[in-house]
């Protein structure tokens, strides 16, 4: 997932697309202190512990 955040004088926008390509056109798109952040997700397997 893909996140633009977008700032301004009043206030703070979030945006959120599924790709890159998606992602980077919008930014182009977008006016003002704009923040383009790739949300990765990361989930720790779980090993069995012996008591």
């Amino acid at each position: 997932m893909w996140v633009i955040t977008v700032h301004s004088k009043n206030n703070v926008k979030m945006f959120e697309f599924d790709t890159e390509g998606e992602a980077k056109r919008a930014f182009e798109k977008i006016q003002g202190y704009k923040i383009l952040t790739e949300i990765v997700y990361f989930e720790p397997v779980m090993e069995p512990v012996m008591v």
